[in-house]
């Protein structure tokens, strides 16, 4: 008795839903309350990306995904806030 082969069935991908932060007007408020010491230079370099210098600091920076990848990247380290103008 020949057994037939069959593919396993495939889940359509479907797109992530994004959520409505990326906006032409919106802005991100982006505080370093945590320090560097001790901290991988991938995540120094990280900070120094998104303009934080010393603790306490803080940098408005437009609401878009390359920015909110840099942010997941150093969550532990920042507060962020969403700002509606500059």
């Amino acid at each position: 008795m020949a057994v037939k082969k069959t593919q396993p069935e495939r889940k359509e991908k479907t797109q992530a839903k994004t959520p409505e932060r990326t906006s032409k007007n919106k802005f991100l408020k982006v505080k370093l309350v945590r320090s560097l010491v001790g901290r991988p230079q991938k995540q120094r370099d990280v900070v120094k990306g998104l303009g934080l210098r010393k603790l306490q600091s803080e940098v408005i920076r437009k609401d878009c995904p390359e920015i909110w990848g840099m942010i997941r990247k150093v969550q532990h380290l920042v507060r962020v806030e969403v700002v509606g103008e500059k």
